[in-house]
């Protein structure tokens, strides 16, 4: 047998000490020249050592490759444990590939492994995937049972990596069925864990991840914020060469920056995380290019915009609500409802409430453009079900059904608008604040109340102009221009001037009432206000004032 040389085990020991500092760089270049050394046999530690460095260096053709030789050695040695582990990653690498059978066949063997073997740390991984397989078929009691399972064996092995894993998994199923306090506790205390620095490089990208997917997917913005700043800056800390979850922490950093209406910010972060994000991690680009879209769509660029949702098409994310809402742009409402419906039809239990919430409000906004004022009305009821008391939601919802009392019963608008407008100005969501003062400014005309719907127009076109979004300006612009060419004189209210009108045709205040619907109470009371405001006294003054000023 030929000798190794001095050099070549000083190599090995340099990459065993470059792995465990995770300097993924130096190591893969290490294992590397200790792999083509023709005396230098890999063991199987190396050999997965030499997967995850060319993982985190973006060789994923290499990585799996490397894996594969990694678990022949396992089951060469027969090392259950080792194969079992090995089996597990490959079935983790091959579908984040986009290979699902092969990944299915891996994961098979995995558990041909590690099943039936004492309790082992190894075994924390299937009982994950079946958390998330159960979650995704809607069963919630397997999910727990399987995090408790996984919680378990975490706590057994004493590995801060695997303890929270399970605490965010279990979190994930505990959301997934609605209970929200629990879930949230669940997720902070897996991420206190991340941000201190407890744990390894890829269960910390792995939980900053996952958490920030959470949040979002529970509309639970503050959070979001707060995570994603946390993640990026772990990202630009770490020491990890290229760090694959660079490109995904951006792409949710995207979503943040597009509610907090940063666009510009946002627009750029969406092209940086495109490039990027890894292969096995394209829906983290496709929901990148949706939220440039979105931009692009909301400041009238509108080809733009219809490119970058063709590529979150392409990347197999549906990217709706935005492309309907992008038809309705473009006067094609009949395909903005029929792509709405399917999506709505399309979502399972993967799919968080704020994913459905904004489907069912832009179902809403797209029925009430075409006159469909029921559908509306029912988009708008599912979607106040779904909110609950979540800021983000309850703000949808209340928006959502505002509008849809302007539609039929203006009377009815303005307490949901009002509660929306001031949920959107708390949450610091300027976009959908200024939309709502659009809706505000319409209802208080309904009632009467010109003055507050200038002011609302008025600060809803300078909230549209900071944000660059041309088509919304313009629209609150040009109903401001209209306002001002109604502008009635004296002060008159546009209920008061109804009564002027009236009252001046020779109408009784008997007569006002039953025109108008109201008291005969509240008719004296309009024409007290009125004769007050126009410094008058008799009916016939008032009636003078009227023809004078083109009242009637």
């Amino acid at each position: 047998m030929r000798a190794v040389s001095a050099p070549v085990i000083d190599r090995a020991v340099r990459a065993r000490e470059a792995v465990a500092r995770e300097a993924w760089a130096e190591a893969y270049e290490l294992l590397h020249a200790c792999d083509r050394h023709p005396a230098q046999a890999l063991t199987a530690e190396d050999l997965s050592a030499l997967s995850d460095a060319a993982w985190w260096s973006g060789h994923l053709d290499e990585s799996v490759a490397a894996r594969l030789r990694a678990h022949a050695a396992h089951v060469a040695a027969g090392d259950h444990r080792g194969a079992g582990l090995a089996a597990w990653w490959l079935h983790y690498e091959y579908a984040g590939l986009g290979r699902p059978a092969v990944a299915a066949g891996w994961l098979h063997r995995a558990r041909h492994h590690l099943d039936g073997l004492p309790p082992c740390p190894e075994q924390s991984f299937l009982a994950w995937t079946d958390a998330e397989e159960a979650t995704a078929r809607g069963d919630g009691p397997a999910a727990l049972a399987a995090t408790a399972r996984m919680t378990g064996l975490a706590e057994r092995s004493g590995s801060p990596d695997l303890l929270a894993l399970s605490r965010q998994a279990a979190s994930a199923a505990l959301l997934a069925q609605g209970r929200r306090a629990e879930g949230l506790a669940l997720l902070d205390e897996a991420m206190c864990a991340a941000e201190a620095g407890e744990l390894s490089g890829v269960f910390t990208g792995w939980l900053y991840c996952l958490a920030l997917t959470q949040c979002m997917e529970a509309a639970d913005f503050g959070r979001a914020v707060e995570w994603t700043r946390t993640a990026m800056e772990w990202c630009a800390a770490s020491d990890t060469g290229e760090n694959p979850f660079r490109g995904v922490c951006r792409a949710h950093r995207v979503e943040v920056l597009d509610l907090l209406g940063e666009w510009t910010a946002a627009e750029e972060e969406a092209r940086r995380a495109c490039r990027e994000v890894p292969l096995d991690c394209l829906e983290a680009a496709a929901a990148a290019y949706c939220a440039a879209g979105d931009v692009q769509r909301r400041q009238g660029r509108l080809d733009e915009a219809a490119r970058s949702y063709a590529h979150a098409h392409e990347l197999g994310r549906l990217p709706q609500p935005g492309l309907a809402l992008l038809r309705l742009a473009q006067g094609r409402a009949a395909a903005a409802a029929t792509g709405l419906r399917l999506a709505l039809a399309c979502q399972d239990a993967r799919h968080g409430p704020l994913s459905r919430a904004r489907l069912l409000a832009a179902s809403a906004e797209v029925s009430l453009a075409a006159g469909a004022v029921r559908d509306a009305a029912d988009a708008a009821a599912e979607l106040d079900a779904l909110a609950g008391d979540v800021p983000l939601l309850r703000a949808l919802a209340d928006t959502t059904a505002g509008a849809v009392a302007l539609a039929g019963d203006p009377g009815e608008a303005l307490p949901p608008l009002r509660r929306a407008l001031d949920l959107w100005l708390r949450l610091r969501v300027p976009y959908e604040a200024a939309q709502a003062r659009m809706l505000v400014a319409a209802a208080a005309r309904a009632a009467g109340d010109e003055e507050a719907a200038r002011l609302e127009l008025a600060f809803a076109r300078e909230g549209f102009e900071r944000l660059g979004a041309g088509p919304d300006a313009r629209r609150a612009a040009a109903l401001l221009s209209a306002a001002a060419r109604r502008r009635l004189p004296g002060g008159l209210t546009a209920r008061e001037a109804e009564v002027l009108r009236l009252v001046a045709g020779g109408a009784t205040n008997k007569g006002v009432a039953g025109v108008l619907v109201i008291s005969e109470h509240t008719v004296a009371r309009h024409l007290n206000n009125i004769f007050a405001k126009l410094g008058v006294s008799t009916r016939s003054a008032a009636t003078a004032y009227a023809y004078a000023h083109g009242l009637v």
